[in-house]
């Protein structure tokens, strides 16, 4: 009974708090009062309950509340019942010491958020014999005392502009029930019970910050609060514990521009993303079928990329996130997956529509410490999964031919606030399920040590990644650089110019394979890619140039054009991809971006690619006769049917007319393209 008291006492003692909710609104409405009185930044909360070791409230505990951004101090004490608040703060974060005789100062860190009260219930331990446990010196109190005496004061006029402000409102809009309560008694706005009966979220010692996508570090759900109270506030002060939340990284290439969340609770924060546009491929394939990309699919159509709506869950520590895949991307990524056709129960089919989903915890160690499991996008090759997030539409070699997902266990260390130690380990190389033996280990190293320079190094290894080769193991390195060299946000002309440097490097070993050709049938990796970013008018436009190439002998990493609808797993006849055999690309792309809003990209990009054997699909196409005839395996007759064998010499018999009754698709060494379309995230 006496805990629901108390509970009471709490919600009475807030709802005054809730005048300066009013306050906004009235000037977020346009009435001059409410204006002047609002002309301050929003007033942030800290309110709660002490107790001693059996749970009972103390009362006549003074709590000092220091604000670590600027060493400003509040103070108060707590009632009858245990409760203490202090209000008129700034959102950041905070320190709370406890001062009472007979009980051990107790010292606690919280993150204060403007747009609602924090509750921060506090428990007391008695002191040891000995322990001082009062103010050093009676000036001290006297001082803390004073500067308790002038915070009623200025609440109290705080009042007095707010009930002069209402009253005036409601003169002239007529009578108004609700203004006219607030006149007399703004005290009297009710704070709803459910909006205080948990803790909040934002309350623990340490927080770690959000984003996952490509390159930017997830993080702890606390931490997301944490990051976006920092962002959003009208007077935000630096955050030198989540990680990476000394700076503003939304300018780099794979991570979202979004520096506001549109909707967000203490137990979700949603996010919602669409992709939609048009490419013209000039080679003009008559069945409209791109090749060789992990972003073109279609040409002369509109087509929508992705659908994705999920989220991040996030409470008492407790961290979960789903984020859901439909479009052209629930088919494209799939089918470079091998490891479904290892085994039953169709994993294509479980997993094609999840791009995320993953549960996990929250350590409080260090800068944060997560333990998650699940479907990750993977962090190698620089460029987000993600469309919106990235500088160009489409990625070169490096990024497109590398993984876009991994399925396994991942540890997200932070030892300091610009630093991301992640091992991996994961069922294999972009695999939903294990090729062979041996599953994959890997790992980032994320570094941010200002906030104009990213380093982010991708090493993977152990893993058997080929099918049918159970000796071959596989090892990559990924690394990524990203330099800010101009910055000057309130320019009309230029505003910002940033460029991104990719490198990466394998090979497979094993099994009659060899990284350099001595020993074994040669099977590398080489390649890099350069994008130079320039924003003008205030970040609302933006060109991107670049791109890159690679070397990929033996073609393990090159993606398989989709000949007669083969997937990684089929292969097909059409287009070997064995040990020895070359494959030299490189390609360039120009970029506009138009960005009118934070949430919202319209695009324009024209690109060309080339490769020093046949692989982009030419006019004719890479759809047989008739349509696909279920063996992309086996060489097609000319009349469509399958000639049932991957033998040239045996297909020309089986079609019955030598080589000219054979099908052959039509691929080209070289592919120009225009697209464009729009993006969108909240």
């Amino acid at each position: 009974m006496e805990v629901r008291e108390n509970q009471v006492r709490f919600h009475r003692l807030l709802r005054s708090t809730r005048i300066y909710s009013i306050t906004a609104v009235l000037a977020l409405a346009g009435f001059p009062g409410a204006q002047r009185t609002f002309a301050q930044p929003a007033a942030a909360i800290i309110a709660g309950t002490v107790h001693d070791p059996s749970g009972a409230p103390v009362t006549g505990v003074r709590l000092t509340i220091k604000n670590l951004a600027n060493d400003k101090i509040e103070s108060t004490t707590s009632d009858q019942a245990g409760v203490y608040r202090v209000q008129s703060l700034t959102a950041g974060s905070y320190e709370i010491t406890t001062s009472k005789y007979g009980f051990s100062e107790a010292r606690v860190r919280v993150v204060l958020d403007a747009r609602r009260p924090l509750r921060a219930d506090l428990k007391l331990k008695l002191a040891a014999v000995g322990e001082e446990t009062v103010p050093s010196s009676s000036t001290d109190a006297k001082k803390l005392e004073s500067l308790e005496q002038r915070i009623e004061q200025l609440e109290a006029e705080l009042r007095q502009n707010v009930r002069a402000s209402a009253s005036n409102v409601a003169e002239a809009s007529g009578s108004s029930p609700l203004l006219a309560s607030i006149s007399k008694d703004p005290s009297a706005i009710p704070i709803p019970m459910a909006s205080l009966s948990k803790p909040d979220p934002v309350f623990v010692p340490v927080t770690p910050g959000a984003a996952a996508t490509a390159n930017a570090p997830d993080t702890a759900p606390a931490a997301q609060d944490a990051k976006q109270n920092t962002q959003t506030a009208a007077a935000p002060t630096v955050d030198l514990r989540t990680p990476f939340a000394f700076g503003d990284f939304t300018w780099l290439n794979g991570a979202p521009r979004n520096k506001d969340v549109v909707l967000d609770t203490p137990f979700f924060t949603p996010e919602v993303r669409f992709d939609t546009h048009y490419m013209e491929d000039f080679n003009q394939p008559i069945d409209h079928t791109i090749v060789g990309s992990t972003e073109s699919f279609r040409s002369d159509e509109v087509q929508i990329e992705q659908i994705s709506v999920g989220g991040d869950f996030h409470w008492d520590n407790v961290r979960g996130r789903i984020l859901t895949i439909f479009g052209l991307f629930s088919t494209t990524t799939p089918r470079n997956d091998a490891s479904p056709g290892i085994g039953q129960w169709d994993l294509r089919d479980a997993y094609r529509y999840v791009s995320e989903a993953y549960g996990g915890y929250h350590f409080n160690v260090q800068h944060g410490l997560n333990v998650d499991a699940g479907i990750f996008v993977s962090y190698i090759g620089l460029f987000s999964y993600y469309n919106f997030d990235n500088w160009a539409y489409q990625p070169s070699y490096v990024s497109s031919n590398t993984p876009w997902f991994f399925n396994g266990v991942r540890v997200q260390w932070f030892p300091t606030n610009k630093l991301k130690i992640e091992p991996w380990f994961i069922n294999g190389w972009q695999s939903y399920g294990k090729y062979n033996g041996h599953p994959g280990l890997g790992g980032q190293l994320l570094y941010r040590p200002h906030e104009w320079l990213s380093m982010v190094f991708n090493q993977y290894g152990y893993g058997e990644d080929n099918v049918g080769l159970p000796k071959t193991q596989r090892i990559h390195t990924d690394d990524s650089v990203e330099v800010r060299y101009y910055s000057n946000p309130e320019s009309m002309g230029v505003s910002k110019m940033a460029f991104s440097l990719t490198g990466d490097a394998g090979c497979q070993y094993g099994g009659g394979i060899s990284c350099t050709g001595h020993g074994g049938a040669k099977s590398s990796f080489l390649g890099w890619m350069l994008y130079d970013r320039t924003w003008f008018h205030k970040d609302l436009l933006g060109l991107t140039l670049g791109g890159g190439m690679m070397n990929n002998t033996g073609r393990y990493l090159t993606l398989l054009p989709p000949i007669n609808g083969a997937d990684a797993f089929t292969g097909t006849p059409y287009f070997t991809e064995n040990p020895g055999q070359q494959a030299k690309m490189w390609d360039s792309t120009v970029t506009l971006q138009y960005m009118p809003k934070q949430y919202i990209t319209w695009w324009l990009e024209a690109g060309y690619r080339h490769a020093d054997i046949p692989y982009f699909a030419g006019r004719g196409g890479v759809t047989p006769p008739g349509g696909n005839n279920g063996a992309p395996a086996a060489y097609v007759c000319s009349t469509g049917a399958t000639s049932g064998t991957a033998n040239l010499a045996a297909a020309e018999t089986a079609c019955g007319g030598g080589l000219s009754s054979v099908w052959f698709p039509d691929l080209r060494r070289s592919e120009p393209k225009l697209s464009l379309g729009v993006l969108v995230k909240f």
